[in-house]
């Protein structure tokens, strides 16, 4: 077997990887680590793909492991971080094992993605990715405004956005997804919003600002659903 075979498979484990690593930190009372432990996952899931097109060795085992990994990094990395956060701030336990709704449901979204053919130029629910980015960020955002940070660490919120982001990664909604068939303006222009949008956010509030671009990023594709059923 070429060896340029396993390095697209090395990624994908280096994601795994990162995504353990990020667990531990958030266990060991660094919370903040989760972001930024989902971030180099990301980079990894990003690269491992690029890096199969480019050498031309995609195939039915790298997609399996993408899975397994995405699972570990996007899944029960952010759903550690939201037991965490409530576990700290409650002390009714079922309301914090509420949270653990996000890596199971992250499991089943990367099961039906494998076998969902429609998620070709957009997705149908709520990206692992995004999702984890969201969850694992809101440390941040609790940090950069103690007001909203009060009612963030309010158990019954956190359980909350479980609910809600779980129900996310699994409903038929049609999201945006960054792959351009062509750089047009009028074919793209949602695409080129949420990558304005997100950019002025990010350097306003930095990783404090992630909460608010997937909120965006969902909203947008709400509009642009909308608009084009009419």
């Amino acid at each position: 077997m070429s060896f340029k075979k396993h390095i697209p498979n090395s990624l994908t484990l280096l994601n795994a990887l990162s995504g353990c690593i990020g667990i531990i930190q958030v266990l060991d009372g660094n919370i903040y680590y989760g972001a930024y432990f989902v971030i180099l996952s990301a980079a990894f899931d990003f690269l491992d793909g690029f890096v199969a097109r480019i050498l031309k060795v995609q195939g039915e085992l790298g997609k399996q492991l993408d899975s397994l990994a995405d699972a570990i990094s996007f899944g029960l990395l952010p759903g550690i971080v939201l037991f965490a956060m409530s576990e700290s701030s409650s002390e009714a336990n079922w309301l914090t094992y509420l949270t653990l709704s996000v890596p199971v449901f992250s499991i089943y979204r990367l099961a039906k993605f494998n076998l969902d053919t429609r998620q070709t130029d957009r997705f149908i629910g709520l990206p692992t990715p995004s999702s984890a980015l969201f969850i694992t960020t809101l440390p941040f955002l609790a940090t950069k405004w103690p007001a909203m940070g009060d009612l963030i660490s309010s158990p019954f919120v956190l359980a909350g956005i479980a609910i809600i982001i779980s129900f996310l990664l699994v409903a038929e909604l049609p999201l945006i997804a960054l792959k351009f068939k062509n750089f047009s303006f009028k074919d793209n222009v949602y695409r080129y919003l949420l990558i304005a949008l997100g950019l002025a956010v990010a350097i306003w509030l930095g990783l404090a600002g992630i909460p608010f671009i997937i909120l965006a990023y969902i909203g947008l594709s709400v509009v642009e659903n909308s608009i084009g059923e009419k």
